[in-house]
């Protein structure tokens, strides 16, 4: 028996897990809705849904699961309202363009009890797994994450208020690996080189120091500037071994040589399949990353975009 889901969000993002989803023979689309006008018709029409009129139409429509693929300043009040009908939710990454809202909404899921999956497809790489291998058992010793890359197109994204800024709504997936291969950041300091172009205050690059709750050090870099994306992975050096994981690459160095390997694992299909599957009632699988473990990584991003931003030490989760 298959399930049936209403999507929020016809826009790029949105549209790839329209496409997934549909391509799925246990799943039916019974609505999409996106605020701006025009969108979610041509992409219904796309993938052979209906469009809702609003939300309220979506969740009246009676899904088992709700999809919501927003920008991260749509956050909070949409998340409210499927809470408040009792469904379960796939929400994408940031969970929101700043830190109280994303707390508000997870401190609401976990009264709810509900299920709810986020949108860190790195996770679902069957290259992390490989990665967490070869460093089981050797203490981390430095982490070096980086996202260096372009501007995306959206006018939202180069406001820090509406996107989060590159740290909060890009960098995230490495952020959040740096806490899965290195172990939890207990506090972070940095820098920013301001933002050097017109309507956009996202810094032209940010750098900061890690201090891990293992006594580890790592660093994270970022930048906007470049013409094409450039760098997006993180390199863990270890006891004997060093990884270094980009979303298509996995290198392990060890005494005896080096190991390059790369995914078999669609990352971007494996997580839509594995909310699926919860929502269809089968166990979770490991790279799902809930609401409450998504709040971990967005308190770190959300610390080390404050401590670039102010220059200052930040402890994470204050």
């Amino acid at each position: 028996m298959g399930i049936r889901v209403g999507l929020v969000g016809a826009g790029g993002v949105g549209a790839r897990h329209a496409r997934v989803l549909s391509g799925f023979e246990d799943v039916e689309l019974t609505g999409i809705w996106d605020a701006g006008p025009g969108a979610a018709a041509a992409l219904a029409a796309e993938v052979g849904a209906p469009e809702a009129r609003d939300l309220a139409d979506l969740l009246g429509r009676r899904p088992d699961a709700v999809w919501l693929c927003v920008p991260p300043f749509a956050h909070g009040d949409l998340e409210q309202a499927v809470i408040r009908a009792g469904l379960p939710f796939f929400v994408e990454k940031p969970l929101a363009a700043d830190l109280p809202t994303a707390e508000r909404v997870a401190a609401a899921v976990a009264a709810a009890g509900l299920p709810t999956a986020t949108g860190y497809h790195w996770r679902h790489l069957d290259t992390v797994g490989r990665a967490r291998t070869a460093l089981a058992g050797r203490p981390v010793r430095l982490v070096d994450a980086r996202w260096w890359g372009t501007t995306p197109p959206p006018a939202w994204w180069s406001r820090s208020d509406r996107s989060g800024g590159q740290l909060v709504e890009q960098a995230t997936h490495v952020l959040d690996l740096v806490r899965v291969l290195a172990g939890e950041v207990a506090e972070v300091v940095g820098g920013a080189a301001p933002s050097t172009r017109e309507g956009r205050d996202v810094p032209d690059a940010t750098a900061a120091v890690l201090r891990l709750v293992s006594g580890a050090v790592g660093t994270v870099s970022t930048s906007c500037v470049l013409p094409a994306p450039t760098a997006a992975g993180l390199e863990v050096v270890a006891d004997g071994t060093s990884v270094h994981l980009t979303e298509t690459t996995l290198r392990v160095r060890t005494p005896a040589g080096d190991e390059d390997t790369a995914p078999t694992v669609e990352p971007r299909t494996a997580v839509d399949r594995a909310f699926v599957d919860v929502v269809s009632g089968r166990a979770a699988p490991p790279g799902l990353v809930d609401v409450a473990e998504a709040l971990a990584t967005h308190r770190l991003g959300w610390a080390v975009a404050e401590a670039a931003r102010t220059g200052t030490s930040v402890r994470v989760g204050r």
